[in-house]
């Protein structure tokens, strides 16, 4: 009895290992960040668990520092180096793409790497990924830049397109930032990606829940998406609706409400032209490089096809701002319109939704809660109803 009880021990400690997820293959972690200045460099340095390879590119306007790395496991503070150090003004760290994540260093003039290499351990210090920066010429720069140009990043998958005959409608859910990209960031370091994947994953459950609808986001999980990927996989899915959710920011922490955004040419003002502006700035800020795009990429023209979705956006905009009025405060001229990348799929109704501000801590309190997320989430639902309701498809 006591062999059979010894094997069957070892047995479920063998199957246990099978699952178990401290028994797979843990990703590397970054345990610590730091920066510092030595006569003219500044040096930047990675704590890591073990030994990764690495990828550095240099980035113009603005000037950027990007390092690529294997899927890592970020245990830092989000305020880490938040005030910067030498030539490096800001630090930004995140998932990228699916088994790369991406640092980015904000620097305040034209910079060359001048030693990039990895230490081993030694004594109370793990793994330490070094890179030492220096101010250069912007001529320097441009030539540094010319002998080791940027990675290509490979097209997201898109779904296929569904059916139309007689198909739910489909709702895409753009949880706003990601990854690289954390978005605005509260007092306390809530950041705004993690709420808008929360209330996205709630607002699709609650969607299929009702069974009239097909829904789907542009992201799951914390990775960055580029602006012009998540239009596309719009377009390509066929969507009917394109819900943008998002947390907003204001150096008035007073500030605070929810308010609705559509496309327009025009801004309708300065706040509105300026948050467009920060919004979509999400590719630059995850590091993404756009010399060679198409100007007509760049600059989609308002045509007359995305008119009539323009017209079914301001409508899905009112039903927005009567059912989240009821569940949470609204700025005062709460539906605006600016000129947001993500917005202008020309052939689908689209919507940016800004929950309210991380900067105002009554707000930010209710932002944290999974309850006051749930309703924000409900009030969308309705609105979802109402607008198909009263719209042949």
């Amino acid at each position: 009895m006591a062999r059979w009880r010894v094997r069957r021990i070892a047995f479920l400690i063998l199957l246990m290992g099978a699952w178990w997820p401290g028994a797979v293959a843990a990703e590397p972690s970054v345990l610590g960040v730091r920066a510092g200045e030595h006569l003219t460099m500044t040096r930047f340095v990675l704590d890591l668990s073990e030994r990764v390879e690495f990828q550095i590119f240099t980035l113009a306007n603005p000037y950027r520092i990007v390092i690529d790395l294997p899927e890592m496991n970020w245990q830092i503070p989000p305020h880490a180096l938040e005030k910067g150090k030498g030539v490096i003004q800001g630090f930004r760290y995140g998932l990228f793409t699916a088994g790369t994540s991406r640092v980015v260093l904000d620097v305040n003039r034209p910079v060359t790497v001048k030693k990039a290499f990895l230490l081993n351990p030694i004594g109370q210090h793990s793994y330490r990924f070094v890179l030492d920066l220096e101010a250069v010429s912007k001529e320097a720069f441009e030539h540094s830049r010319d002998k080791a140009a940027p990675p290509k990043v490979a097209a997201l998958p898109v779904p296929p397109p569904a059916s139309k005959n007689g198909a739910k409608p489909l709702v895409v859910i753009d949880p706003g930032h990601g990854g690289v990209d954390p978005g605005a960031l509260s007092g306390s370091g809530l950041q705004e990606k993690g709420v808008t994947l929360d209330v996205a994953r709630k607002l699709k459950q609650k969607l299929e829940a009702t069974g009239r609808y097909r829904a789907m986001l542009t992201r799951d999980r914390d990775i960055f998406i580029p602006l012009r990927s998540r239009v596309a996989m719009a377009r390509e899915a066929e969507a009917d609706l394109f819900i943008s959710l998002h947390a907003d920011s204001h150096p008035n922490h007073r500030t605070m409400g929810a308010s609705i955004y559509t496309l327009s040419e025009k801004a309708s003002d300065k706040e509105a032209a300026a948050q467009a502006a920060n919004e979509n700035k999400a590719d630059i800020i995850a590091g993404m490089d756009f010399s060679g795009t198409d100007p007509v990429l760049a600059d989609i023209l308002i045509d007359i096809a995305q008119r009539d979705s323009l017209n079914s956006s301001l409508s899905f905009c009112y039903l927005l701002i009567k059912e989240m009025g009821k569940v949470t405060r609204l700025v005062r001229n709460t539906r605006r319109s600016a000129g947001f990348a993500v917005l202008k799929a020309p052939d689908i109704p689209s919507v940016l939704v800004e929950m309210g501000y991380l900067s105002n801590r009554q707000e930010e309190k209710l932002l944290r809660d999974g309850g006051h997320r749930s309703r924000l989430a409900d009030a969308i639902v309705k609105a979802t109803d109402r607008f198909f309701a009263g719209r042949d498809l």
